[in-house]
């Protein structure tokens, strides 16, 4: 205990890196039952943030678990950061977070209980900001430290958006700049940059909570966030579940300062590989695509941003509201066609 402790080492994957490639959770969740109940609006059948179970004609509740090992080495940091990414499921539903419990597994013969303590103060400060209450918890003890939340939220039905309702001739909106899982890659590999890791940390740590103000908008037909399957696979999805074809414009995607720089020297994330291998038959022109560009569309994002699906004569007006709630880089990188689920990168 006499040096400090890098909560990376412990970390076989750090954030949403850690996730089980999406061919992988496809084959563990294909034999689960679907029609479970009437109430239940929203299952995993569709891949989609949360849970919805209605409670009347006009509500419903949501709910997600989120958690992972660590992505930064600073406790606070790392706390603040998974207690963000699991708050963003909710948004991403257009729904309000009530309350979470805490998601505690730690190796406390190998971490000192004051640098636990700031894991979990770093989320609690998260969840202030977001006028959530950590009502409760449970804590075991691992080999490898994870933190998370389970988060119940509620919702207006008519302001519900799920990943399933995208609509061909719509704009798609990113709210966020990619490249989280390469920075962290770069600050894992002792590769110390205050500029880079201040940009991951106020990346990461930014609210989705705009989603609640997208939910009322009528002309934004489908949201979801980008996290563990990177871009790539969280459009995938959305393309599978609304039944329609993508066109992503790679010039348009905006990116994490020198993440091009990270990339052009190899450095980049595992996770990046498995994701490509689960979909790049997805996609119409995978040959075309080159590997930086593959990497940054397959990069595992951590408290990543907002996929919107927008009527396009709105879409002028969503980016201003969008940039007028600090999300600088947010942009329209495509649109969507009625044709049969694909990916089309030009």
């Amino acid at each position: 205990m006499d040096r400090p402790i890098k909560l990376t080492k412990f970390s076989k994957g750090g954030g949403c890196g850690c996730k089980v490639p999406p061919n992988v959770l496809d084959d563990l969740l294909k034999d689960l039952p679907n029609k479970l109940s009437k109430k239940l609006l929203i299952n995993n059948s569709k891949s989609d943030d949360a849970a919805v179970y209605k409670i009347n004609k006009k509500k419903a509740i949501v709910a997600t678990t989120d958690f992972f090992m660590p992505i930064v080495d600073d406790p606070f940091d790392f706390g603040a950061i998974a207690a963000t990414n699991a708050l963003s499921d909710i948004y991403a539903m257009g729904a309000k977070p009530l309350f979470a419990l805490a998601i505690v597994a730690m190796p406390i013969n190998k971490i000192e209980i004051k640098l636990i303590k700031k894991i979990i103060e770093g989320g609690q400060a998260i969840c202030k900001k977001a006028n959530v209450m950590v009502a409760g918890g449970h804590t075991i003890e691992s080999s490898e430290p994870i933190y998370g939340l389970a988060v119940v939220g509620e919702v207006k039905i008519k302001n519900l958006k799920t990943n399933s309702n995208a609509l061909g001739g719509e704009d798609i909106i990113l709210t966020k700049p990619l490249g989280t899982g390469i920075l962290s890659t770069a600050l894992k590999r002792c590769k110390k940059n205050k500029i880079l890791y201040k940009e991951l940390i106020k990346n990461c740590t930014k609210l989705n909570d705009i989603g609640i103000i997208l939910g009322k908008k009528k002309y934004i037909s489908s949201i979801t966030d980008v996290t563990g399957f990177g871009l790539l696979g969280h459009l995938k999805e959305v393309c599978k579940a609304s039944n329609v074809s993508a066109t992503i414009f790679i010039k348009n995607l905006p990116k994490l300062r020198g993440v091009r720089q990270l990339i052009n020297n190899s450095v980049y994330t595992a996770a990046s590989g498995k994701n490509w291998k689960s979909y790049k038959g997805f996609l119409k022109n995978n040959k075309e695509l080159n590997k930086n560009d593959r990497i940054l569309l397959t990069d595992p994002q951590t408290s990543g941003g907002l996929l919107i699906s927008c009527k396009k004569n709105k879409s002028k007006e969503i980016i201003e509201l969008l940039k007028k709630n600090e999300f600088f880089s947010a942009k329209i990188i495509g649109f969507f066609s009625n044709t049969p689920p694909s990916i089309c990168l030009k």
